[in-house]
């Protein structure tokens, strides 16, 4: 589970106030997920939520959101330090960082990575140097070692693919195999996070098949399941796929004017969530 989409749950809608942090990991493991992708914890916090996650046995990954190589770096050894951070999410904040440089610049953090231990895998992410589909593409292609975290949302609503085409799916289908971590957001071309309608309890079984009916989660879920392949074929034995559910609170969180005038959000993130997580654990099953 995304610790950033744990943002505001409790408030959403003007519902309570916002959890503790004991309360949000005990909620994450009670509702199943077996791990928590946040932000590298300092101090006091660092040692909370480490209590945290030896109490209910939860892995843990961190975001990393560096310009350069030595930022990377620098952000590497901190993890090391923090000694329980299972692998790194990287946006590389170089949006306008293009051809020989941007490759160059790729290559240098994969090679921190190996030198540091820790896995570091680039997100697929709008405003970084992998928001254009065609530039991440040939970064694949001169890269071999380059290791994705894949969140096609990003592609989608840039490329305000309502439907799509066969060129959007060839350029997709390259980036699959590169496949280390998968962040579950559906984009419908417009909206980076929307809602995925859902009739009945996220526990029931019919309520999970009527929301792949939904046509642009029946993209999305073919995605993943291929990326899950991919990563399978290559896999280690000691190897895990993350499977990130990461739906973000306003403004990803689409909302709307409420009559006592508050901002409430179109969507109940927790649930959506969850359904994402037994989406996941289904397709898995077919791997």
């Amino acid at each position: 589970m995304s610790w950033w989409g744990m943002n505001g749950l409790r408030v959403q809608n003007g519902a309570g106030n916002e959890w503790s942090i004991d309360e949000k990991v005990r909620c994450i493991a009670e509702a199943g997920y077996d791990g928590i992708n946040g932000f590298l914890p300092e101090g006091k916090e660092a040692e909370r939520l480490s209590r945290l996650l030896d109490q209910y046995n939860l892995s843990f990954s961190v975001n990393a959101y560096p310009k350069t190589a030595e930022e990377l770096d620098v952000f590497l050894c901190k993890a090391k330090s923090f000694g329980r951070v299972d692998f790194v999410n990287v946006q590389v904040i170089r949006p306008f960082l293009v051809g020989e440089q941007a490759v160059q610049l790729l290559a240098d953090m994969a090679e921190l990575s190996r030198s540091a231990g820790i896995p570091a895998y680039i997100e697929t992410h709008r405003g970084t140097i992998t928001q254009d589909l065609l530039r991440t593409v040939e970064y694949a292609q001169a890269l071999p070692e380059l290791e994705l975290t894949i969140d096609f949302s990003h592609y989608v609503v840039a490329g305000e693919m309502h439907t799509v085409s066969d060129e959007a799916e060839e350029l997709l289908q390259t980036l699959l195999p590169r496949t280390k971590s998968i962040h579950a957001r559906i984009s419908n071309g417009e909206q980076v996070q929307i809602d995925i309608p859902m009739f009945g309890s996220v526990d029931e079984e019919d309520a999970v098949h009527r929301a792949f009916e939904h046509p642009m989660l029946m993209h999305f879920q073919r995605w993943w399941l291929e990326g899950m392949r991919s990563w399978r074929q290559s896999a280690q034995e000691d190897e895990v796929l993350p499977f990130v559910c990461e739906l973000g609170p306003p403004p990803y969180a689409i909302t709307v004017r409420g009559p006592n005038g508050v901002q409430c959000e179109v969507s109940d993130r927790w649930t959506q969530a969850l359904l994402f997580a037994k989406i996941a654990r289904s397709l898995w099953e077919r791997v």
